[in-house]
């Protein structure tokens, strides 16, 4: 299996990848409450279910081919609009034991992982968005 062959699958892990996340939100609230920024209104489980709803909506659309570059792209909004709460996360997770902390940390990094990924599975989808920004294209 060659390399490309992989990266054109790519859509298989993150597909299950945010479904999972966005089911795992509903088994286990209170660690995604713990993680939104307390300042947001209304409240942090509020947050916890709209994150976890497009989750599961954006992982279901990622493994339909029909809407696979629609939520390829609606995945790397919503890691775009959650990165703030794994910010949160390292501030908060301060004055926890070293091993919790190098996890708040490795996130950080790790999601840009994930940007990459959205945007490859959205390219390779048809979308000249993201295609775009893999390449670092200007405008004309």
């Amino acid at each position: 299996m060659n390399s490309n062959s992989v990266v054109s699958k790519l859509w298989v892990p993150l597909g299950i990848f945010v479904l999972l996340a966005g089911i795992t939100h509903f088994a286990n609230p209170d660690f995604f409450d713990a993680i939104v920024p307390p300042w947001l209104p209304p409240s942090e489980r509020f947050w916890t279910n709209v994150s976890g709803i497009a989750e599961v909506l954006i992982g279901a659309a990622i493994l339909l081919p029909k809407y696979r570059r629609i939520g390829a792209l609606a995945a790397f909004a919503l890691f775009v609009a959650v990165y703030p709460a794994n910010l949160y996360m390292v501030w908060d997770w301060r004055d926890r034991t070293t091993a919790e902390q190098v996890v708040s940390w490795v996130r950080l990094p790790f999601q840009l992982l994930f940007f990459w990924v959205a945007l490859r599975v959205a390219s390779d989808n048809g979308s000249p968005i993201a295609s775009n920004i893999l390449r670092f294209k200007k405008r004309k």
